[in-house]
């Protein structure tokens, strides 16, 4: 169930963590604001998937995207976001988090695999020093081209204005 993979207490998620890392399966983590959801982010997420066992991904607060985004984002609210987001198939669980990075969520879940897209040189990826320094893999995916919220956005707003 998608309430099932949206984790609001960071010790439950530890616990879940803890157990499948117990199991041998290979941890991969993600984040981002995912606003509007588009087949850029599907194929992304599914490609993330691909490098481990388990995708956790961790979504920035609505606070968080409007730091980062400007007043006018997000155009979906967290709640909305995280629900869509953990009904994808491709995702095990989603955690929000209120600062500008994912930094404390790292540390506590020290995946595997950190994963962002191709728009991000591994250098520049949050947490790639602790995942590296645990041995771990840190990996810029294919960036897939002409999909972005901002882009959908824009649309709309020059849909908006040609038709007035």
């Amino acid at each position: 169930m998608i309430k099932d993979k949206i984790f609001h207490n960071p010790d439950e998620a530890k616990t879940t963590i803890e157990d499948w890392k117990a199991q041998g399966q290979k941890i991969v983590f993600t984040n981002g604001c995912f606003d509007l959801i588009h087949i850029g982010h599907v194929l992304y997420l599914e490609e993330a998937k691909s490098k481990g066992n388990r995708l956790i991904v961790g979504v920035n607060s609505d606070l968080s995207v409007q730091q980062l985004k400007g007043k006018h984002r997000p155009i979906n609210d967290q709640y909305n976001r995280m629900h869509i987001l953990a009904a994808l198939e491709s995702v095990d669980m989603v955690m929000l988090f209120e600062d500008n990075t994912p930094i404390e969520l790292i540390k506590m879940v020290v995946p595997d695999v950190i994963v962002k897209g191709g728009d991000w040189k591994p250098e520049q990826i949050v947490g790639a020093d602790i995942v590296l320094k645990n041995g771990g893999e840190v990996l810029s995916l294919q960036f897939v081209e002409n999909y972005s919220t901002t882009a959908i956005e824009q649309k709309i707003i020059n849909a908006h204005i040609v038709q007035k």
